[in-house]
Order: C-alpha cells, then structure tokens, then sequence
C-alpha cells in the first residue's frame, strides 16, 4: 500500500516548504508527494485529479491541515467521504491527531472525528470568505484613495500626432497608422478619441 502527500498553496509566489518539509518527515516518498498551487475554493486542481486517478483502496493520504486540503466546507466533506468511504483510502491530518483513520475506530471515535471534520471545514470556508471580504474592502478603499489597479494605459509615441492628423485628413487609414505606430487597430481608435485634438 501506498503512502501520498497533498500540499496546497493558494498562488504561485506562496511557498509549500513547511507542508512539504512535515510530509517528508512523515516518511512519504519526494515522488508521492502532489502540489497544487490553487485556490482551495474547489477541487478541481490538476495535482489532486491527477492523484484521484492513481490513489487506491487501502492507501494513505496525508496533508498538514484541513484547510490545505481545501476552503469550502461541502466540498471537504464530500471529498472526504470519497476517499475514506467510496475509495477505501486512509486520510490523516497531521495537525489534527483525531483526523487519522488508520487508527481502528468504534462508533464514539468515528463520531467525534465526523465532528471535528465538520468543525474545521467550517472554520476553513469562513477563514476563506473573510479573507475575500476583506479583500474586496481593501480594494474599494484604494479606489476611494484614487489607486490605480491593472496595467497602466499605454501612452501614445510622440508620432502619434503626426499619424492622427493624417487619419483626420483621409490620407491614411487607422489600421495603416496604427501599424506604423507599432499598435493595434483598436488602441489607435481609443487614442484618437481619448487625447484632446
């Protein structure tokens, strides 16, 4: 039988060493080790489908906490019961010793694993909705301020003027000026009608 690890971060620049460095301490293989650097909103991350596909009955799978296996708590709730009661896969929750179902569990144990289970699915979809209210507020408050988000309007080249009048005149046509400006068809337009005459 096989022992897996999940590591997930929420984007590209976060770093997955402490849930990498706690796996490999665990004793699983660097080759069964699945990340996924992705929102935990959802499950359909290519690392875990990847490892849905090669997990199999009587298998391991373990992750540092609940929340890097995901955010929204009907979603964690049904992966789980996937794994554990479709596939017959064993999940273990490194932070969460009652979140280990290798251990032989009567009724009282499984009870108060579903439980915890629930608690934390909970706590990790609120984390995750106040995370993106507070997001959204940090963002209107920097419109308020006048910050500007996306890509800096590109400015017309100082030929611009010159290619411009020539359109206004007919003698050239827009798709024409905006190739000799180095643009598109449609940033030439916006220019013309953005820039004072």
């Amino acid at each position: 039988m096989s022992v897996y690890g999940y590591v997930r971060v929420s984007s590209k620049d976060q770093n997955e060493d402490r849930q990498y460095a706690a796996l490999r301490q665990c004793g699983v293989a660097q080759k069964n080790i699945v990340i996924d650097k992705q929102t935990g909103k959802n499950f359909d991350r290519p690392g875990y489908q990847k490892l849905m596909k090669k997990i199999k009955p009587g298998d391991t799978l373990m992750i540092q906490s609940i929340d890097r296996f995901g955010r929204d708590y009907h979603e964690i709730l049904k992966q789980w019961r996937l794994l554990t009661r479709e596939k017959g896969v064993y999940l273990v929750v490194l932070d969460m010793p009652l979140l280990d179902t290798r251990q032989g569990r009567d009724l009282s144990g499984t009870l108060i694993a579903d439980i915890t289970l629930q608690l934390l699915s909970y706590v990790a979809q609120t984390e995750r909705e106040m995370i993106r209210r507070r997001q959204k507020e940090g963002i209107a408050a920097a419109k308020a301020r006048g910050v500007q988000f996306g890509r800096k309007p590109k400015q017309p080249p100082a030929q611009f003027k010159a290619y411009r009048q020539a359109w206004q005149r007919g003698s050239i046509s827009a798709r024409s000026a905006a190739q000799a400006l180095g643009v598109s068809h449609k940033t030439f337009l916006k220019w013309t009608r953005s820039m004072p005459g």
